[in-house]
């Protein structure tokens, strides 16, 4: 089951962006500001998302069936790729075609002033929202960069909701800066044109989190579970020679599956009490840790 915190986020973030949605699209249409309106489309886009992955968490914390005895841990993986795809094709193709569309055919942008509020104020909400989404990761994140927690978390639905707000304060960045030129110059060419790379930036920010959840789908391993599990196996008296070690996370919890030489003079009695009592340690050690297959061999 996906943690609270995850489920903190994601209302944080669902709460903050139907609000600025609300405020962005009436913005939009009283100012007829293209970037404000690509943002609207951005937050509504988000909205539908954070439904997305609630969904997602609801329904990987299932129990696990005859069919799928390992639970359904992966399925939160699934709806946020989901969300990935949603975030390229509503938020950054339409904000790209809506864009292109004002460049070709201009709009006269009125009222810059009440938009450059909106603006402002949907600036607050989102680091709000983004406060959220730091405090629910911050014991997961521990002392490695932001970069480096995103390359390696297994909590999608964080790492989705991360995502989102980082776009969104950086898309609201662009619109606020393309639309004070369009103020100063008069030439809604550059409102346009921050629509575009409002759409271009979501693009980006899709595919980057659509290719780390698609290596999560596949199978990616907990690196530093498998690390500390093969040395703690090379530490006990009974293991000869630790041969293979995979840990792969399956979810929020891991599965990990060991194959060791054990000492060749063991009774088969003492053989099982040995690895009962590694496995018990392992589980104990690592709280993610739920399955363990341990398989005795001389070869890998």
């Amino acid at each position: 089951m996906s943690p609270p915190n995850s489920t903190t986020a994601i209302l944080y973030a669902f709460a903050a962006n139907l609000g600025i949605a609300a405020a962005k699209t009436g913005a939009a249409f009283w100012t007829g500001s293209g970037s404000l309106l690509a943002e609207a489309i951005h937050s509504f886009a988000d909205c539908g998302n954070q439904v997305l992955l609630f969904i997602g968490m609801k329904r990987s914390a299932k129990e696990a069936t005859r069919q799928h005895p390992m639970g359904f841990g992966r399925e939160s993986y699934i709806w946020s790729m989901m969300v990935a795809f949603t975030l390229f094709s509503v938020g950054g193709v339409f904000s790209i075609y809506e864009g292109w569309l004002r460049y070709t055919h201009p709009h006269t942008v009125e009222n810059e002033k009440v938009a450059v509020l909106i603006l402002l104020i949907a600036f607050g909400l989102e680091w709000f929202s983004l406060k959220g989404a730091l405090a629910a990761m911050r014991q997961e994140k521990g002392t490695r960069s932001l970069w480096q927690w995103f390359k390696e978390t297994q909590s999608s639905e964080l790492m989705v909701v991360t995502g989102e707000d980082v776009a969104a304060l950086a898309g609201l960045g662009i619109a606020l800066i393309m639309l004070s030129l369009t103020m100063v110059t008069g030439n809604t060419a550059y409102d346009a044109a921050g629509s575009m790379l409002i759409g271009l930036l979501l693009i980006t920010v899709a595919v980057v989190v659509g290719s780390e959840v698609h290596s999560l789908l596949l199978g990616e391993a907990a690196e530093e579970i498998s690390d500390n599990v093969q040395q703690y196996l090379e530490n006990q008296p009974c293991v000869l020679k630790v041969l293979n070690v995979w840990a792969i996370n399956h979810g929020n919890n891991v599965m990990v599956s060991i194959k060791a030489e054990l000492q060749p003079d063991m009774a088969v009695i003492n053989a099982v009490n040995e690895i009962n009592a590694m496995e018990r340690q392992i589980k104990l050690t690592h709280a993610r840790v739920k399955w363990i297959f341990f398989e005795i061999d001389n070869a890998d």
